[in-house]
């Protein structure tokens, strides 16, 4: 059943943790280096990556023997970092780069928007949320990601570098708090 509270939250937790706006700056760089990005292509890509993982991700964790509350505490770890790099300036997670002709899928695609972040986030929402919350939640951030892709250069020139910076701080803190949320939610004790 579709619940609008829920899938806000998820659009939320997704937006900040994608963290498109504050990307912006990277896809700037990459498109200077490859000339040119399929925005398109990079947003159908990762929404099959995040869909895929939204469906099959529980299995996977059952293969390895994970239940979805140690992922969601594990998720959680990974999204409260994601949140200290953003408020204090640091990179944690390392990014690879790729060829020009790739460009549009790696590392746009993946991992810029539907990373290791992402992924662990998707599996974590299952916990809490109804799929077709999540499912509504991800095709608002697929629309959102593919209007960044389009308008990048436009958004860096209105925006500007303050702004980005006040936006991913913003983000960040969102990120903090909800990581904590996850942590308490998901914490069993046998």
């Amino acid at each position: 059943m579709i619940n609008f509270k829920e899938t806000v939250s998820v659009t939320i937790i997704l937006f900040s943790i994608i963290d498109i706006i504050g990307s912006i700056p990277v896809i700037i760089d990459l498109k200077k280096k490859s000339g040119t990005i399929q925005s398109g292509k990079a947003t159908i890509v990762a929404g099959i990556i995040m869909i895929a993982f939204l469906f099959l991700g529980e299995s996977i964790l059952r293969l390895f023997g994970i239940d979805v509350h140690s992922f969601a505490i594990a998720g959680a770890i990974i999204i409260l970092l994601i949140g200290f790099e953003m408020i204090l300036g640091i990179t944690l997670f390392k990014h690879e780069q790729a060829d020009a002709s790739t460009t549009s899928i790696v590392p746009i695609a993946f991992p810029l928007i539907a990373g290791a972040g992402t992924m662990t986030t998707i599996v974590s929402l299952r916990a809490e949320f109804q799929v077709i919350n999540i499912l509504l939640g991800i095709a608002i951030n697929l629309a959102l990601v593919y209007l960044v892709l389009k308008s990048c250069v436009w958004l860096e020139n209105k925006i500007g570098s303050g702004g980005f910076i006040i936006i991913r701080k913003v983000m960040g803190i969102i990120l903090i708090a909800i990581a904590i949320k996850l942590i308490k939610t998901n914490l069993v004790f046998p």
